[in-house]
């Protein structure tokens, strides 16, 4: 397959690094001084935040729904799964599974006049295969209810079953983060492999991708440009294993994501028009042979602790062999898979030296001899490249986590949901 256009615009890891060990001590950031503290308790693993300038915040909660919470402490539960109680309105075909469920949220940029809403969840429609669904909602004026439920994107690949591997549930590799790019308003949504291989290299299905689509759920109009022959429109990049985390760059608007590594490696990319991560677990081809179920994704030794270069070797996260144009990325923990999660950049002059820094989590996965690593990174990104030139640990006095999705509210605060069942507010000073 080629490209229609071959631009790709990247920086290597090795690059970065040697910029950010270059940096004499007293260009390197100092720690803000962070309060740590609970905003929000008493959740079924929320996954998702959104907030008006007001101080109004959207949260979704895996297994159970959409709820608003007013800037008063008023929380009002407005949409919820199939066997849920209390909410304004209930759907009976949404459902949560394993990582699936009520994943992402976000809020259209012109709220203020149209009360629109978007969630991504998990959907099985009667004895149809179940999907992932792009919902579009109207919020009441009183922010009591939702109405006019318009799927605008409804077949998002799901796990349909389970398989052996590793986390090998149905509803695995889900994906589910969605956000707006204020630079050009579009909807970005992310995407996971389904521990199927079938669908990182290939554009006849929107798993492994991310996607970029107006309000209605149509492809951004300039997406086939950049896209190999075949692919559906809607497609921005593809070759992903399992993105949680999206957010843009406060000067450039660049997309940069998160991504879970295969007992190894995650990463943090910046994505490019057609741009391909790399990922392709597919059995019998670069030098493999069969692996368990059709996926090679955590190969050789998927049940055992090995060293990590030796698993990367045979498994790579971006297989620039194959696919020597892959996206490279900014970052990689250290042939680490920790289970990184969603991003954000920190915002306001309250967060000194860290204001316009990226922050991304991790849940903390520990496998063999790797460190559970339950934390939130800050990373100094020059929009031009873009470049790492400081990468730090944010300090946690309430201690750490299952970090799972990070939000900045309209106070200039970071907010964290953790599985834990609580929305962490992190405040500078």
């Amino acid at each position: 397959m080629m490209k229609k256009s071959s631009y790709i615009r990247y920086v290597s890891a090795v690059a970065a690094s040697s910029v950010l060990l270059g940096l004499p001590i007293s260009l390197q950031a100092q720690p803000a001084q962070i309060n740590q503290t609970v905003f929000m308790d008493g959740l079924d693993k929320p996954w998702d935040m959104a907030f008006l300038s007001d101080g109004t915040m959207f949260v979704t909660e895996k297994c159970k729904g959409l709820s608003v919470r007013l800037p008063d402490g008023t929380v009002n539960n407005l949409l919820g799964m199939g066997g849920t109680e209390g909410y304004s309105m209930t759907a009976d075909d949404l459902f949560c599974h394993g990582q699936a469920g009520m994943n992402g949220v976000a809020l259209d940029p012109d709220f203020d006049s149209n009360r629109t809403v978007f969630v991504y969840s998990a959907s099985r429609m009667g004895d149809d295969p179940a999907t992932n669904r792009v919902l579009r909602l109207t919020v009441s004026d009183d922010f009591s209810s939702v109405s006019d439920r318009t799927d605008i994107v409804e077949n998002i690949p799901y796990k349909q079953a389970p398989t052996d591997h590793p986390f090998g549930d149905a509803g695995a590799h889900n994906g589910g983060r969605i956000r707006f790019n204020p630079g050009d308003g579009f909807l970005y949504v992310t995407t996971g492999d389904n521990h199927n291989s079938s669908l990182p290299q290939f554009g006849d299905n929107l798993g492994s991708k991310v996607l970029r689509i107006d309000r209605d759920g149509k492809a951004a109009p300039t997406n086939a440009d950049a896209l190999p022959d075949g692919f559906d429109a809607r497609t921005y990049t593809y070759g992903h294993r399992n993105v949680q985390g999206i957010a843009f760059h406060p000067k450039s608007h660049q997309p940069i994501i998160t991504e879970h590594g295969p007992w190894h490696t995650d990463e943090v990319n910046a994505l490019v028009p057609g741009g391909n991560s790399g990922w392709d677990p597919r059995p019998n081809m670069a030098g493999r042979g069969d692996c368990p179920d059709n996926y090679c994704g955590y190969e050789p030794n998927q049940n055992d602790g090995m060293d990590p270069n030796e698993r990367r070797k045979y498994m790579p996260m971006t297989d620039y062999e194959t696919y020597p144009d892959a996206m490279k990325p900014l970052w990689t923990n250290n042939n680490y898979s920790q289970g990184i999660s969603s991003a954000a950049f920190l915002e306001g002059e309250q967060w000194g030296d860290w204001n316009g820094r990226l922050v991304v989590s991790f849940l903390g996965i520990g496998f063999g001899d790797t460190p559970v690593g339950q934390r939130i990174n800050v990373i100094n990104l020059v929009p031009e490249g873009p470049e790492i030139v400081d990468n730090t640990e944010m300090p946690l006095s309430a201690g750490p986590a299952r970090f799972r999705g990070l939000v900045m509210g309209p106070d200039g605060s970071l907010y964290v949901a953790t599985d834990e069942g609580q929305i962490h507010r992190f405040t500078a000073e």
